[in-house]
């Protein structure tokens, strides 16, 4: 039996978190976040995001995801008056509105059944569940035919859907609805599985993550084909845009071209990059794949070492946290 090195085991990437050091509101303004930067070496250092602009050489190029999290928890009830939770992930293959959702009871919904979505204000709208999808564990919903897209789909679930907030977000609040998005969120998503699906093969050859859909636009590729020429560093700010530069690249013998669909990479210590150079992002949950990608930068045992420094300094860790800077120096070649 083959004896796995530490890397490879789900339990290297956990660690003990104090319950104050997971921010529940986010600052104001943005930028007065603290960031901690990894230095050459071993080091760090305690800046605050204000500063990334001093840290960016002529010639940079950033590559921001600017997919806008839709308002995709939703509350219905059931024929019976019981309550369902619903969490829209994406559309189904056979598309007419038919749509794949994670849901709360699950095994009470069977397919046939109607369902009664509620919102305030709003009258009930009538859903009916077709099936269980088997790779997701959630159910097969018929929404209106003509949600065959997110961009579709959002005017209802601004009627009647809230932000999926993650679990470890206490407090929803009317300013999470534009809050929890990015700063550059213009194009409607759907909410990927991997976000809530914690990771539990211990075994990380083992591992396969949910696929999630990716666009890269001609002109993101003609970005990175320019910075490539001048000379430039990659810098992605945040891992979702490491994930699908990466994911579509491999596609591609290593070339960034145009795609629109599904891509699932998983990204671990050992992996090489072929175009992310540097990263901006936050502290992420224990045992994620998150953790993982940003360990495959600059190694487990580094990022776990920063992780503990980070706790000491009472940074505030996950979505509404502070920030991570890995300079392109520091990412391992």
């Amino acid at each position: 039996m083959q004896q796995l090195n530490q890397d490879q085991l789900l339990s290297s990437y956990n660690f003990e978190l104090p319950a104050a050091a997971i921010a529940q509101r986010p600052l104001e303004p943005r930028h007065r976040a603290r960031m901690l930067k990894v230095e050459s070496g071993q080091g760090c250092s305690h800046l605050q995001v204000w500063d990334l602009a001093q840290q960016l050489r002529k010639g940079d190029l950033l590559v921001v995801n600017n997919t806008r999290v839709l308002r995709a928890r939703l509350k219905a009830r059931r024929a019976t008056g019981g309550l369902v939770e619903l969490l829209v992930l994406e559309p189904a293959a056979l598309g007419g509105g038919q749509w794949i959702c994670l849901a709360k009871p699950a095994k009470k919904l069977k397919a046939g059944d109607w369902l009664e979505l509620l919102a305030p204000n709003e009258p009930p709208l009538q859903l009916q569940v077709l099936g269980r999808d088997e790779a997701s564990g959630g159910r097969l919903l018929q929404f209106p035919s003509e949600c065959i897209d997110a961009a579709a789909l959002e005017p209802l679930l601004l009627r009647y859907g809230a932000i999926p907030l993650p679990p470890y977000i206490h407090e929803h609040q009317d300013s999470d609805n534009e809050r929890y998005q990015t700063r550059f969120a213009s194009m409607p998503g759907a909410v990927g599985l991997g976000t809530f699906k914690p990771l539990d093969s211990e075994d990380l050859n083992q591992l396969r993550l949910h696929s999630e859909w990716v666009e890269i636009t001609a002109e993101t590729v003609a970005a990175v084909e320019a910075c490539k020429k001048r000379g430039g560093r990659l810098i992605a700010i945040g891992t979702t845009s490491v994930r699908s530069l990466e994911a579509v690249a491999q596609l591609n013998n290593g070339v960034l071209k145009t795609h629109q669909g599904p891509v699932n990479l998983v990204i671990q210590p050992g992996y090489r990059f072929v175009l992310v150079q540097g990263l901006l992002t936050n502290f992420h949950l224990p045992k994620s794949s998150l953790l993982l990608l940003v360990s495959a930068l600059i190694g487990r045992g580094r990022l776990m070492a920063l992780y503990e420094e980070a706790i000491e300094q009472g940074y505030r860790f996950f979505s509404y946290g502070d920030a991570m800077w890995i300079p392109p120096e520091t990412v391992i070649s």
